[in-house]
Order: C-alpha cells, then structure tokens, then sequence
C-alpha cells in the first residue's frame, strides 16, 4: 500500500501516518518537517522516474510506503503519476488543503468560478491567455514561470495576489500588488499560487458548474446581437464556419484582424479565448469595446492598420481571423500565417484576392483549403407569404499549420 499524505498549507504529516513506512518520499522541506520513523529510507523528490522506481522495489516486497505532498495531492499532484503506475486501488489519499483554497480564503473570496491552471513545468503562454480571458485565476507557478514572469505579460488593470509559504506562521506572506509591480520584483522561491484578479467581477455570480465556464448555449449570434455600422459585419453563416475552422478554446490567444464591429472577436472571447481585436477606424475601435462590455468579454483592442499594427502585438497568437479585403491583404495574410501557431481564417469578397492570399499561407507552411458560402435567408412578403433573401456570397479560405515531423532527424 502507498499512502499519500496532503501535509496542507505547510503542517507536518502526524506521526501516526508515517509509522511503520519502510519507505517516506517526498520534498525536501516536507522530510525535513517530518518525524520519519527509525530505519526508513528517505527518498528526496527531484526527477520523478527514480523516484518511481525506488517506490516500486518497494511495492514489490510488499513494504508499505509513504509519500509526502503539498496540499490535495491529488490536485496537481503526485496522485496521478501514481495512479498511472501504480494503479489507483493501492493508493490510500490523505488530502490536505490545497494553496488555491488556503489563498482565496486568506483573502474571503469564494473559488467555486475560479479557473485553475498549473505553469509548473508547462509553457507559460497557457496561464497567460487563461488570466487574459478570465477574471479570477489560480496559477499555480514554477521556475521560470513565477509572479513577475506572469505579471509582465498581464493587462494593466489586472491585480495579483502573490501567496508565499502559505502555512508558516514565520514565513507566510500574502500580497495583493498590481501587474507592473508585481513584474518589478524578485519574489523568490516561496510562492505558493498567484491568483490573478479583475477586481471589478471578482466575487461572480452563484454557479451550478465549478470551475471551467460551460461553453455559450448559442454561438453565431445574429447582426443585430452587436453594433454595426451600415451592416458592416461578418454575417453569422460566415462566422459559424471561421469559428469552426478558428477553434477557440480557454487558454487560446486568436487575433481578429480588421476587426470592424468585432463579432467574431467577440465569439471567440465568449467561447474561452484571449483576444486580440485589430482596427484601423477609431469609431470601430469604440463599436468593439461597446460589443464586448454588451457581452461581458474581455477584449484588447488595438487602434492600428494591418500589417504595422501587428508587429506591436507581442504574443504570437494560436488562430487569426483576417477580415475586410483590401490591396493590402496579401501582406496582412502573409504576416499572420508568419505567426500563427495553429490556422488562419480569411473571409473575402472579392474573389480576386483569393490566389494572393492563399499563396501567402501556403509559403508559410500552411495546408489550405475554402467554400464560398451563398446563403438565402427567409425573407417575408406582403399576404402572410415568404421568400428567399440572397446575401452577398463570402469567400472562406483557411490554412492548417501542418505539424513539423521527426522523422529524419538525428537522435
């Protein structure tokens, strides 16, 4: 049997749990706090694999182990590992507290709306587009990827609660500090989370779900959902495939350039993305904001022309929507596919800027593919009767970045 001790917010594991291990794995700091029983081999995490291995000599005499952790062991933690190599059955779980609840309780805010995501050992883009997108987040950090590093990437108005040492009566520090400060400090080797707040929607609404928001009931909304100028705006036929072919999803970063009203950048903030909404008229640069205030999203807007626009965007994006149709097109399309981690979606009119635009992302790496979309809405006539409206037909056009294979590279 291995049992998994959840040592809290920094309390040692009683000594009742650690009596009879042969065996006691786990952090340094967590060894150091506790009394391990006389004879027991002590194994310090660092690599996980060695340590595994040491675990499993000792599942297979049949001699108990003890594995000491941070908090709810089984939230982010070593249970999973275990689980998968072990199997879940020869587990006995001792959750302690986890940081994330010992952090929202240090400064009473609930956390049933919170999104929780981990950049311990993992890219730091992820927790960033998830702080950007949402406006109450737990990140749990790592080396490289702490406070500052998060901060600096972070929108002004964001607030960040830096917990370090959560549980020591001598050490524990919890600051509540703003983006630009939080970016200007060394904050050392003690953190335990950030929690990254808009302060504004902080407290939230009573939720059924927790955690995750549950995805919009309704996407492609109808034109009259935003505010348009002389219906200047992606037609919801249009904007259901590009949001198909975009993919929008919590921790994405997607670019809506040339964003007019900002329909699609608002589509794909309401499904989970950050999002950056390019525009080169001031009185759209204000229609975008007014749409995503309307549906409670977060937006960046960028006053600026595509392509100059873009090179002050500093964070590549992982979809990109290109929108209007002009003679500048083709660079714009070039300089999205240059940055694009994952496709680029252009609507056209003018099917005169297709060849162009598809070569630009076929350069690039990108496999393409496109419709043109000619739809018919219902449309009524006088005496109770219907017809059939046409809209404009829109050109689609998408590229797949194709994936870089391994395959005859040297080992």
């Amino acid at each position: 049997m291995i049992t998994v001790v959840g040592t809290g917010t920094g309390a040692p594991a009683g000594p009742d749990l650690l009596a009879g291990a042969a065996l006691v794995v786990g952090g340094r700091r967590h060894l150091d706090a506790a009394a391990l029983p006389e004879g027991a081999e002590r194994v310090v995490l660092g690599p996980l694999a060695p340590a595994l291995d040491t675990v499993a000599e000792y599942v297979g005499k049949e001699l108990p182990v003890v594995v000491l952790a941070s908090g709810d062991p089984g939230f982010f933690g070593i249970v999973r590992a275990l689980a998968e190599r072990f199997g879940a059955g020869l587990l006995d779980v001792r959750p302690g507290v986890s940081s994330v609840a010992t952090a929202f309780a240090r400064i009473g805010l609930p956390w049933d709306d919170a999104v929780v995501v981990s950049a311990h050992g993992r890219e730091l883009r992820t927790a960033v587009n998830v702080c950007r997108a949402r406006p109450k987040v737990a990140v749990l950090t790592g080396p490289g990827a702490g406070p500052a590093e998060l901060a600096a990437a972070l929108p002004g108005d964001r607030v960040l609660v830096v917990a370090s040492a959560l549980g020591d009566p001598e050490r524990e520090r919890v600051e509540r500090v703003t983006a630009a400060e939080a970016a200007a400090r060394d904050w050392g080797a003690a953190v335990s989370v950030v929690l990254c707040l808009d302060e504004a929607r902080a407290l939230g609404a009573v939720r059924t779900v927790a955690g995750v928001p549950t995805a919009p009931e309704r996407w492609a909304l109808e034109e009259d959902a935003f505010a348009h100028r002389d219906s200047m705006i992606t037609k919801f036929e249009v904007r259901a495939l590009a949001l198909a072919r975009l993919g929008p999803r919590l921790g994405d970063l997607v670019w809506d350039v040339g964003a007019g009203s900002g329909s699609v950048a608002v589509e794909c903030a309401r499904l989970g993305a950050a999002v950056v909404a390019v525009e080169k008229a001031a009185d759209g640069v204000g229609r975008i904001r007014a749409n995503a205030r309307a549906h409670g999203v977060e937006v960046d807007v960028v006053h600026g022309a595509a392509p100059a626009a873009l090179a002050g965007l500093a964070d590549d994006p992982d979809a990109v929507f290109v929108g209007g149709g002009g003679q500048e097109l083709p660079e714009v399309v070039a300089a999205c596919a240059r940055r694009a981690r994952r496709t680029v979606v252009v609507a056209m009119a003018a099917l005169d800027r297709v060849p162009a635009a598809r070569a630009a992302l076929a350069e690039a790496g990108f496999v393409c593919d496109g419709v043109l979309l000619q739809s018919s809405r219902l449309a009524p006539l006088p005496g109770d009767v219907t017809r059939l409206a046409a809209t404009n037909p829109v050109f689609l056009l998408w590229g797949v970045r194709t994936p870089v294979s391994s395959e005859g590279v040297d080992q």
